[in-house]
């Protein structure tokens, strides 16, 4: 297969493609179906479907790790996927597919940050004014709550979610670099929705409206785009953006992944009929120009 010419961009590419269809299901199934259940239905699925994806790649469920480094990686599924995740989808039910598209870019940044404060990566020049930029595009997109067609309460709340899940879903990958550098990466995901799976499923018997909760799962209307969705982004995604990173430049498959952003912000003005308003179309094309200069420069 690392024959066939741009097959790694072409995988990188279909990763952005089925994300991005997949955050418009999740966004018409968040109108039906609660946030955790959504998350924990799309986390069960994958599990299930990436143990078999597991042994298809040559890999096991279980490897010779030690128990600190299993610790870390079901932590860091707590952060990322229990948490991040589950804040993601109710910040995608608040400001819609569009705003979200753009809040999601802050992830570079705060990623490039939390490196910088715990690995002690180093931020170069270009990458500032990239994370600047995509600060200011958020800005842009949401300063003035009536052109989103938000109330002031409405938007600063969906931000703030946003934020937090964009703060969880970086702190989860940043702590698990090190040993994401020298592992297989298909086992690093599965054991990471094991701790997500886990944390979610324990923190469900304290909700007051639990059963609510399980029942929306299976709602009639929004079903059909959870399924989807979850097969879509959590599984397909995924397994495409694994093939992008294998048979292309790190890099550029990741460069190419974050266009879903770009599509998201599209699809969300075909399919879901969002008002594309000149600050929204200003903010994504800025956040765009930031992550370019983060990820190449």
């Amino acid at each position: 297969m690392e024959t066939v010419p741009y097959i790694g961009e072409t995988f990188a590419l279909a990763s952005a493609l089925v994300w991005a269809l997949a955050v418009i299901c999740f966004k018409k199934s968040g109108e039906t179906t609660h946030p955790l259940a959504l998350n924990l239905f799309k986390d069960v699925l994958s599990l299930i479907l990436f143990v078999p994806t597991l042994y298809f790649f040559g890999e096991t469920l279980f490897i010779p790790a030690s128990p600190g480094e299993y610790a870390v990686l079901l932590v860091s599924g707590v952060l990322g996927i229990a948490i991040g995740d589950t804040l993601f989808l109710k910040c995608l039910n608040v400001l819609g597919a569009g705003l979200t598209a753009i809040v999601t870019f802050l992830y570079t940044p705060f990623t490039i940050g939390l490196s910088i404060l715990f690995l002690r990566d180093v931020l170069t020049f270009y990458q500032v004014i990239g994370a600047a930029l995509i600060a200011f595009a958020v800005l842009v997109a949401s300063l003035k709550p009536g052109t989103t067609g938000l109330t002031k309460k409405a938007l600063l709340y969906g931000l703030g979610i946003g934020l937090l899940a964009i703060v969880s879903s970086a702190a989860g990958l940043v702590m698990i670099k090190n040993l994401l550098d020298r592992s297989p990466l298909i086992w690093v995901v599965e054991i990471r929705l094991v701790g997500g799976v886990i944390a979610l499923l324990a923190f469900l018997p304290f909700m007051r409206n639990r059963r609510a909760v399980i029942s929306s799962m299976f709602s009639k209307q929004g079903f059909k785009y959870t399924l989807l969705g979850s097969l879509s982004g959590a599984y397909l995604g995924m397994v495409f953006w694994l093939a992008g990173m294998k048979y292309s430049l790190v890099s550029i498959a990741t460069a190419l992944s974050q266009t879903s952003n770009l599509m998201v912000f599209a699809f969300a003005a075909l399919l879901l009929k969002e008002p594309i308003t000149s600050r929204r179309l200003a903010g994504i094309l800025m956040a765009v120009a930031g992550a370019l200069l983060i990820t190449f420069l």
